[in-house]
């Protein structure tokens, strides 16, 4: 069926659409209310050049029929995040700012950092931009409400509590001194706390003073009055900005030319307790409305705390919609709201103010990193005589540990800066035993048949190659290209210590001022896929000593061993276990129990055997 005969069957019904290329791939993903109408609008009349450029690259589309328009905008949203479509607006977060993660689905909830979101059934509070600020908050909450830390889920029982206990940093629920009702209320008061409800907390701090007081529970009260006193300093410390006293986030973003950024400030009960702020692509050509719009769904779909009211800078398009999404998000209503005076107007125009200035901030950072990295270059062909400004640099490296888990590693860097999204691992699979020379050459034997064999992954070829290593690693190389026909491709092994480049044919290595940025750059380069080969490689022995625990042990297959470690949280616990403790983990027998044991070196009574510790 071709496009026209398509486009003429299209249903007027709400639903999501996706448009496919001549490669079959899917370069954007849109919902509409009514399909029909939609759909057709992007064959029919003028559009923006942007859009323009989208219908030339339409080969095909299909599309998703919803009950209605917001179930479409949810089905939508998770096919961006699913499939990042080319031409669809994208958030682009170049930092990695911590949480504060409280894991209330469990019994006993506790405390930590995290730079990752996750539907768990956890409550996320964050980001936090001031490390340092976010660690003080912590020691604070630590020393007001003792709960735990430790990583053990489910918490096991204990008859001794750890140190955290002896120094008041930790209820110890591990050893019953607290009852879950008790531990519950610490973790609701830390909750009331990073909400920003302090007004809330002070209050309940207070009764309960007053009351232990009362009942001669004088210690209790005094303990009281410390964290009352701790949580109203904190308070007093906090910038207040008048914005009605209600939860809610502030949303805004600048753009200058094809740059764009979003700024989201955190204000809860009145205070402005932090901010984020993402760079925006694909937003070349769409109006202020059809950004705002696409910021909302993009940032709110990520899992991040969802206030009562949003405040906007702009009117989003499809506002009701969004807001009917939101509020099913939440669990309950949202308002989008885009003030018009008073104080809330103020709030956004400082959020706008900000965002404009981190992004010519950004811009000027990029401009001067670009520059120097063109320098760079520059001082790099000139130094090492190269026929062309090396634009695109690979890396290799070989990482192993006596031989075993050995792997690959490419770096790429394009115009002087990482392109993370180009590196690439490889398992080495034909060399046995200690031998980074061949593991080298099967490594680059891989990377360039792809080439050839027009996988797109690796369809583009360097300017520049670079090996981590001395001339040994760099003949290697040279050998492997020649026999590819790549050998035109300049070259040039980095050693470590002396940093003295070889290049082949030259009998003396190239010696690059300690300050060139020529050297620098190379540097940055090495070390890169050095980081990026180590971390794949200590990922694969990680795994590799896990399965030789476990997974030669007859009747432990995988089910078997996801329920040993939930229940004991690491195979170094696993090992320390008895037969009654592993009696007691879900699906386990004594036959399977036992012959994990002996698997581990261990008598079945539990005891070490003899001459270990």
């Amino acid at each position: 069926m071709d496009l026209e005969e398509k486009l003429a069957r299209l249903p007027d019904h709400p639903g999501v659409y996706l448009m496919r290329d001549a490669k079959g791939e899917i370069i954007y993903v849109g919902k509409a209310a009514s399909l029909k109408n939609r759909v057709r609008s992007y064959f029919r009349g003028q559009h923006p050049p942007r859009t323009q450029v989208l219908v030339s690259h339409i080969a095909d589309f299909e599309y998703i029929l919803t009950d209605n328009e917001v179930e479409a905008l949810i089905l939508e949203c998770n096919l961006i995040k699913e499939h990042r479509p080319r031409y669809n607006v994208s958030l682009k977060d170049d930092k990695s700012y911590p949480y504060i993660k409280i894991t209330t689905q469990e019994q006993f909830p506790r405390l930590q950092i995290t730079r990752s979101l996750a539907r768990d059934g956890s409550r996320y509070f964050g980001p936090y931009t001031n490390v340092g600020a976010l660690r003080e908050t912590l020691k604070l909450l630590r020393g007001l409400f003792p709960v735990r830390t430790c990583r053990e889920t489910p918490l096991q029982h204990r008859s001794r509590p750890c140190l955290n206990a002896h120094i008041n940093r930790c209820l110890a629920p591990c050893s019953g001194k607290v009852s879950p009702e008790a531990y519950r209320e610490a973790v609701d008061n830390i909750i009331l706390f990073l909400e920003g409800k302090h007004t809330t907390l002070v209050k309940e701090l207070k009764e309960k003073m007053e009351a232990a007081a009362e009942r001669l529970e004088f210690e209790k009260a005094a303990r009281l009055r410390d964290q009352l006193r701790a949580v109203q300093e904190v308070c007093a410390r906090q910038k207040i900005t008048d914005a009605g006293g209600d939860d809610a986030d502030a949303v805004a973003f600048a753009r200058e030319g094809e740059a764009a950024l979003g700024l989201i400030f955190f204000s809860r009960g009145g205070k402005v307790i932090g901010r984020d702020h993402f760079f925006l692509t694909g937003t070349e050509g769409l109006s202020r409305g059809e950004i705002m719009a696409a910021l909302l769904k993009e940032y709110y779909s990520r899992g991040v705390e969802i206030p009562p009211q949003i405040l906007l800078h702009d009117e989003p398009d499809d506002a009701a919609t969004i807001a009917s999404w939101l509020g099913r998000l939440r669990g309950g209503r949202v308002e989008l709201k885009v003030p018009k005076r008073g104080s809330k107007l103020k709030l956004l125009q400082l959020v706008h103010e900000n965002a404009v200035s981190l992004l010519q901030e950004h811009l000027l950072v990029r401009q001067r990193q670009e520059e120097g990295g063109r320098a760079a270059l520059m001082e790099l062909q000139q130094a090492l005589g190269l026929p062309r400004l090396p634009r695109r640099m690979e890396a290799y490296d070989i990482s192993n540990f006596q031989g075993s888990s050995a792997v690959g590693a490419m770096a790429v860097f394009v115009d002087g800066r990482p392109l993370t999204s180009a590196y690439r691992r490889f398992q080495i699979k034909t060399v046995k035993g200690p031998n980074d020379f061949a593991s080298l050459q099967e490594v680059l034997s891989r990377r360039f048949r792809r080439a050839a064999g027009q996988d797109p992954r690796f369809a583009e070829l360097p300017d520049f190659v670079l090996i981590d290593g001395g001339l040994g690693q760099l003949h290697a190389a040279r050998e492997v290209m020649a026999a590819m026909g790549v050998a035109a491709i300049p070259t040039f092994a980095l050693a470590k210590e002396e940093e003295l480049l070889f290049r082949e044919g030259s009998p003396e290595p190239v010696r690059l001022p300690r300050d060139s940025r020529a050297l620098q750059l190379l540097q940055h380069l090495r070390d890169e896929v050095h980081r990026f080969a180590i971390t794949y490689h200590r990922q694969k022995r990680e795994k590799g000593a896990y399965r030789s625990v476990l997974d030669d042990i007859p009747g432990v297959g995988p089910k078997r061993k996801k329920a040993l470690l939930r229940h004991f949280g690491s195979v170094a616990r696993i090992s320390q276990a008895t037969l009654e403790e592993l009696l007691a983990v879900e699906g386990m027998n004594r036959a399977v129990a036992a012959r994990i044991l002996e698997g581990l070196g261990r008598k079945n009574n539990g005891e070490h055997p003899a001459g270990s510790p």
